[in-house]
């Protein structure tokens, strides 16, 4: 998939992506990690439970209590889903693991679907898209990539993966035989963190302050820092840096406070 052309000859232009609906945020969910479709609902994985919702009415209709840290899969029986190193088939009746089967990126995975009667399994920094055994885990064949696989999915017959590379991030419809990238979609918006320092998590210029702090989870840390003398000057740096992606996007960003 490494730059090539379409079937054409002529290498996709990218068009622009249109956001149709937005869901969430979810209760105790701190970002979804995987997302599938079983014909009436839609699951979300959330890191320590796989959520389902009525995508009409966003109301949640079910939540299974197990570990969902990837991509999440429906074979129009059962789910799949990404959990560290392993891919676990659920029922979603009952949330019981079924079966169990190594993840070819040992930990790496970043995406899951379901077509042809395989899983397809995107490899976040390999930059790879596997299709695999679900039975076995064994992989059949792989795609690569010239970015990084953040997910993958089937659409209507058609293999359609994430990727982000630097600061852009776009939608790839790919041959899934040949790899060749047939369209694009692009301007999909990035989040950029500032950092989140203190209490727990110390840089050397912290561990060097006497900060004398009685709570410091609750003291000088994160924006808080970063407003203060201590950490304005690395704040600074990150602004800058910031306000550059956003003259080449015309689309800023703001850390949340």
């Amino acid at each position: 998939m490494s730059s090539k052309t379409g079937q054409d000859g002529h290498k996709p232009t990218v068009q622009a992506a249109e956001i149709v609906r937005e869901y969430g945020p979810f209760a105790d969910a701190k970002q979804v990690a995987g997302v599938t479709h079983d014909g009436q609902r839609v699951w979300a994985a959330t890191g320590a439970a796989l959520v389902a919702f009525d995508p009409g009415s966003s109301e949640t209709t079910r939540t299974l209590a197990c570990a969902s840290d990837a991509g999440t899969a429906f074979d129009g029986k059962h789910l799949y889903q990404i959990a560290e190193a392993r891919i676990d088939k659920i029922d979603p009746a009952t949330g019981k693991v079924l079966a169990s089967i190594p993840a070819p990126g040992h930990g790496s995975d970043s995406g899951l679907t379901w077509a042809e009667g395989s899983l397809w399994v995107g490899q976040y920094r390999d930059r790879k898209i596997h299709q695999i055994d679900p039975a076995t885990g064994a992989v059949i064949r792989s795609i690569e990539s010239n970015s990084f696989v953040t997910g993958v999915t089937w659409v209507d017959g058609e293999l359609w993966h994430a990727t982000w590379e630097g600061d852009e991030s776009e939608l790839r419809h790919i041959d899934p035989h040949s790899g060749a990238v047939l369209e694009r979609l692009g301007g999909l918006p990035a989040t950029i963190r500032t950092f989140d320092l203190g209490a727990d998590k110390l840089a050397p210029f912290l561990e060097q302050a006497d900060l004398a702090e009685a709570n410091p989870a609750l003291g000088l840390r994160s924006i808080r820092l970063c407003l203060a003398e201590l950490g304005k000057n690395l704040f600074r740096v990150q602004l800058r840096g910031l306000l550059r992606a956003s003259a080449v996007t015309g689309d800023p960003s703001f850390p949340a406070l």
